[in-house]
């Protein structure tokens, strides 16, 4: 069994960690979701191939008992969000890490709290700066529940509720906006002295 003081790994090293393609997809993904390591993608593979074998058993078993066993796990990824109520084995099947990964709390409180990259929403969390209901919340990789996903928000004396707004358009923070105003202003100011030394070449 093993000395119950240390704690067992929870997740399993790809058969080739050294492959570059592999290497490339995972630094990608670490950008996208704000991982701190690549244990936390290992973990969360690991999670996803747990679910994914439950799938598959419950495929081989006969008729009676897959109807008395497929609600009970369809049900648990329904209340995190990772399938919708109509769905099927087969979807479990398809799920990729990715799916996994977007219903991580920093992933959400990104997206709902418009933190400007997946880093600056994992300190807030770490540093004790998101809720979930009433209750503090510094697990950046808490699983969170969709009846959890409303009650996301920021503490009262956190600092963050007057440094982040949502974009007034879709080209993203206000930082891009004004970046996208100043070059449109530049490429117009080009164009009226092209016109100019246009006019005075045919006077």
């Amino acid at each position: 069994m093993g000395d119950p003081k240390t704690s067992r790994k929870v997740w399993k090293k790809p058969k080739r960690p050294l492959n570059y393609d592999l290497k490339m997809d995972e630094l990608k993904t670490l950008g996208t979701f704000g991982l701190k390591t690549k244990q936390e993608l290992w973990k969360t593979q690991t999670e996803l191939s747990r679910v994914r074998l439950q799938a598959r058993s419950l495929l081989a078993l006969r008729q009676e008992e897959r109807k008395r066993k497929e609600p009970i796990l369809m049900q648990s990824l329904t209340k995190i969000g990772l399938v919708d109520e109509s769905s099927t084995l087969d979807d479990v099947l398809n799920l990729q890490v990715n799916d996994l990964l977007s219903r991580r709390l920093q992933t959400i409180t990104q997206r709902k709290l418009f933190f400007k990259t997946p880093y600056q929403a994992r300190q807030a969390i770490v540093h004790g700066h998101v809720m979930i209901g009433d209750v503090i919340v510094t697990i950046p990789s808490y699983i969170v529940k969709t009846e959890e996903e409303n009650k996301i928000h920021l503490t009262a004396e956190s600092h963050f509720n007057e440094m982040l707004s949502e974009p007034e358009s879709d080209l993203g923070s206000p930082e891009t906006e004004n970046l996208e105003i100043e070059n449109n202003d530049q490429s117009n100011e080009k164009q009226e002295v092209k016109q100019e030394i246009v006019k005075e070449s045919t006077e």
